[in-house]
């Protein structure tokens, strides 16, 4: 019994001298740790690339009612409201994929993070809308004549590169940044637009109806700078060193010439220096 007990001692000693050298792992000491991963210094310069799929959304209501009205000043068929009717063009959407760069610079007050950052992007939104409405006049005319008019209208946008100027805030949690921010967006876009207006008289209202010449005015525009605002959220993940990968979300609408929002969805990989 004595030299069981002691060979047991023996086996005991030596089994706690291992146990000793073992690294300090909280499930052997019978916990877990639910504490993030350690703090991530996310304060510097930094650039990366990014891809994505987006909708863009366009409303041309009232997009060529300045047109019509300086087409048809001193006419006689403004007798008619004719620069102020509702030609019916609406919206329109389009999707396209994307790609692009990303670049900006952070700030880190513990785990509070705020920083500059600039995205850029390439890729096809814009649509397309066309419109037509025609009326008689019901009495005659300054001219002592009756009108039969028809106002054809279209219009398109196509905005294939677009850049935005953030700000954004931010919280580190261990390897993870998840931010918010907003600022100001620049596109690149190509802006057609037509007004065609069709008159014909007649001495009575029941016609017949003689054509007139037709009146058209069009503005095309290449490379034309439209601007606006964006916002959106998104998180940083901390991969190795300075890597580290990034999924946005981006909404822009630029309110000039065309009302158009863009929606994207994107994901990054960038390195912070």
């Amino acid at each position: 019994m004595r030299r069981f007990l002691l060979a047991a001692m023996m086996m005991g000693a030596v089994t706690a001298a291992h146990a000793a050298d073992l690294p300090d792992f909280p499930v052997l000491r019978g916990g877990f740790s639910d504490a993030p991963s350690a703090p991530v210094n996310w304060r510097g310069f930094y650039i990366g690339g990014q891809g994505g799929y987006g909708s863009s959304d366009e409303n041309f209501s009232g997009t060529n009612a300045n047109m019509l009205a300086a087409l048809l000043d001193h006419n006689v068929i403004q007798q008619m409201d004719v620069s102020n009717w509702n030609l019916g063009l609406g919206k329109a959407s389009q999707r396209s994929a994307a790609y692009g760069a990303f670049a900006g610079y952070n700030w880190q007050y513990d785990d509070v993070v705020v920083g500059i950052d600039a995205s850029y992007m390439h890729g096809k939104f814009g649509g397309s809308s066309t419109a037509s409405k025609e009326l008689v006049s019901g009495t005659a005319l300054t001219d002592t004549l009756f009108h039969d008019v028809r106002v054809d209208s279209s219009a398109a946008i196509q905005i294939n590169d677009m850049a935005t100027i953030r700000g954004r805030a931010g919280y580190a949690w261990g390897c993870f940044l998840p931010y918010i921010f907003g600022g100001v967006a620049f596109g690149n876009a190509d802006i057609s637009r037509s007004v065609t207006v069709h008159d014909a008289v007649s001495a009575t209202i029941s016609g017949p109806f003689t054509p007139l010449a037709t009146l058209n005015a069009n503005d095309v525009q290449h490379n034309h700078l439209v601007y606006g605002y964006t916002g959106g959220l998104g998180f940083d993940v901390n991969i190795t060193g300075g890597l580290f990968m990034r999924a946005e979300w981006e909404y822009v609408r630029f309110t000039s010439t065309v009302d158009t929002t863009i929606n994207t969805v994107r994901a990054g990989l960038g390195y912070k220096f």
